[in-house]
């Protein structure tokens, strides 16, 4: 990985792009340390450093870097854009339209791209709504008497530090969009990338100072363990060859080829442990807005849904994830559409008839691969919540799963892209 990036820095043009890159970068830690009007920075800070508030908003200050309980002018992060995606990606299924632009090719991807946009943006008006009502009713930080706003009962501020942070989200995906026209890899990846990193050297000291420098090494070795396996299973693929017949077009063959599937085992990415995440923070979310009035549910959600250290937690967090695994997998990958279009074009898989078979074979293929891939995921998933019991550790543990799947998958795919970048220069250089 050292070695593409040193090569990279040899070469003039790759050279520009990845310092374009690390210049948006520093851009968007800028504003993601810069507060929103109408804060006052004096008590969102005191609270901040005295209160671990990583139950109900913890994935979403994970993917804003830590900005969302400071409350600045990047707060939302890249996380409506996420929700978006993801959106969009589940109604290309239902909806026949954005099924038929989807296989209009670039035109039509085109068209969902703007789509997203346009839903990122009225979900960032959402968020930031939700999350200025927050500050101003001073539930954001638990436990905090202090004022996070100076005039709480204005409606002037809460509404300019909503469009702050909408018009902060447009940016963030403006310069997400800058790193993939002019950069390498994936703009959006590649911030998500950064503001999970951002957070990292500080969660790693939090465990020195709070467990000593034995647990601070014990930990190092466990996060070098796991990034091993996850980049040994994000890695992991089986190739189902396919066979291409050769045609008589006038009088030129064509055909003949040979080529294979990739179907990765972890084919969903880390979809499946933000819808899971996502869906256990409904009971937290519940017995919050309960307030002080609690009842029998209330108390049942808060003793066994909302603590992660509780193994019943663990236990529906593992079984979410595995179906969500099964649910994304089935919904991106459609073995009736490989097929046909296998056929279509005169392919077929050695030993497996066209049409049918070859769909049943498919599916029997994904449903295998897909079990470790959702069981690699639920016990990568689980990490941070053993850590909280063994180690002591917040949820906002650095080797989490969340994070450590980010970092290490997008780390991958930016080298990915770097070398081969450099194989086609050098195939020019030798041609010349």
């Amino acid at each position: 990985m050292l070695g593409a990036f040193a090569n990279a820095f040899r070469t003039p043009d790759l050279r520009r792009k990845l310092l374009f890159v690390l210049m948006i970068v520093v851009v968007f830690r800028l504003g993601s340390q810069v507060p929103a009007p109408g804060v006052n920075v004096g008590n969102v800070q005191a609270c901040f450093a005295q209160i671990e508030n990583d139950g109900l908003y913890g994935l979403i200050n994970l993917f804003s870097g830590g900005a969302l309980l400071q409350l600045t002018v990047f707060a939302l992060g890249i996380m409506p854009y996420i929700t978006a995606s993801i959106i969009l990606q589940l109604l290309v299924v239902v909806i026949p339209r954005l099924e038929a632009l989807k296989k209009e090719g670039q035109a039509g991807q085109t068209k969902i791209t703007q789509y997203t946009r346009y839903l990122t943006l009225a979900l960032a008006v959402l968020q930031a709504t939700g999350i200025v009502a927050l500050a101003r009713s001073r539930q954001l930080l638990q436990g905090c008497p202090d004022p996070l706003l100076y005039n709480e009962d204005s409606m002037t501020t809460m509404l300019v530090m909503v469009i702050t942070m909408t018009a902060g989200t447009a940016v963030i995906m403006w310069l997400g969009e800058l790193i993939t026209d002019r950069g390498i890899g994936n703009g959006m990846s590649i911030l998500i990338f950064t503001q999970v990193v951002a957070t990292f050297p500080a969660a790693l000291w939090q465990v020195k100072v709070s467990r000593g420098w034995w647990v601070f090494a014990l930990v190092m070795a466990i996060g070098l363990v796991l990034v091993a396996a996850v980049i040994f299973m994000e890695q992991g693929q089986r190739r189902i060859p396919v066979q291409y017949a050769r045609r008589m077009v006038g009088r030129k063959m064509f055909g003949g080829s040979s080529t294979y599937i990739p179907l990765k085992v972890n084919q969903a990415g880390i979809i499946p442990v933000i819808f899971a995440s996502s869906l256990l923070y409904l009971p937290a979310m519940a017995v919050q807005f309960s307030g002080n009035q609690r009842s029998a549910w209330a108390d049942f959600l808060n003793t066994y849904l909302v603590s992660g250290s509780h193994p019943l937690y663990m236990a529906v967090y593992f079984g979410l994830i595995i179906f969500f695994t099964y649910f994304y997998v089935a919904i991106t990958f459609n073995p009736v559409e490989v097929a046909d279009n296998m056929k279509k074009y005169g392919g077929f898989i050695p030993g497996i008839r066209a049409g049918k078979p070859t769909e049943e074979y498919l599916q029997y293929v994904l449903s295998r691969i897909t079990l470790p891939g959702s069981l690699y995921l639920g016990l990568i998933s689980l990490v941070p919540l053993i850590a909280l019991v063994l180690v002591n550790a917040n949820q906002n543990f650095p080797f989490g799963g969340t994070s450590i799947l980010i970092m290490v998958g997008v780390a991958l795919d930016t080298v990915k892209q770097i070398e081969s970048q450099l194989q086609q220069r050098n195939y020019e250089g030798f041609l010349r």
